[in-house]
C-alpha cells in the first residue's frame, strides 16, 4: 500500500447534517442534525474495503481548504490519525477502539506540503481532537484519545484492516 489512499466522504466540512453511507446501494442516509453551532470541521468520510472494531469502514478526516459533498471519492494522502477508544454502545463503559485517520488531498494546493501531522498548525489538531469528544458526548459516549499516529503507524493499522 502506498501513502495514497482513496476516501468515499460522507459529511462535508461544514456541515451540521451527519451522513452515513448505506451500503450496497449508491445512497447516503441522514443520520442526525448536530446542536445548533456545532459543524464537521473538515470533510469525513472511510476508506473502502476497510473494516474498524466498530463493523464500520475506517474513518478518515481530510483536511483540505475546500469542502466536497456526500459520494465523492477523494485520492488523499494519509498523514497520521487519531488512535481512539469510544464507548462500544451509548451509556455503555465497554470500549473498543475507533481511530480517526487524517489525510490531505493529493490534489490540495494548500496542504500539499503536508507531510505528518507534526506539519499542521496546532489548533487543527486541538479542534479536531475536542470535536470528536464533544461529537461522541451527544450520543451518550465516551471518547478518549490514546495517542497521535504519525504517517507509517496509520498506514500500518489501515493495511491490517483492509479486507
Amino acid at each position: 500500500m502506498s501513502d495514497s489512499i482513496e476516501v468515499v466522504i460522507e459529511t462535508p466540512k461544514g456541515s451540521a447534517q451527519k451522513y452515513d453511507y448505506v451500503p450496497g446501494t449508491p445512497f447516503f442516509r441522514m443520520k442526525k442534525i448536530l446542536p445548533a453551532g456545532m459543524v464537521f470541521p473538515y470533510d469525513f468520510g472511510f476508506i473502502p474495503k476497510t473494516e474498524g472494531q466498530d463493523g464500520d469502514p475506517l474513518d478518515v478526516i481530510v483536511i483540505s481548504e475546500f469542502n466536497s459533498f456526500p459520494g465523492v471519492i477523494i485520492k488523499c494522502k494519509i498523514i497520521g490519525g487519531i488512535a481512539a477508544e469510544q464507548s462500544k454502545d451509548k451509556g455503555s463503559s465497554k470500549t473498543i477502539r475507533n481511530d480517526r485517520f487524517l489525510a490531505v488531498p493529493k490534489c490540495s494546493g494548500i496542504f500539499e506540503k503536508i507531510k505528518t501531522v507534526d506539519d499542521l498548525p496546532k489548533a487543527i489538531m486541538v479542534q479536531l481532537e475536542e470535536f470528536f469528544v464533544d461529537y461522541n458526548k451527544l450520543e451518550n459516549r465516551k471518547f478518549k484519545i490514546l495517542e497521535i499516529l504519525k504517517p507509517k503507524e496509520a498506514l500500518h493499522l489501515i493495511k491490517s484492516q483492509l479486507q
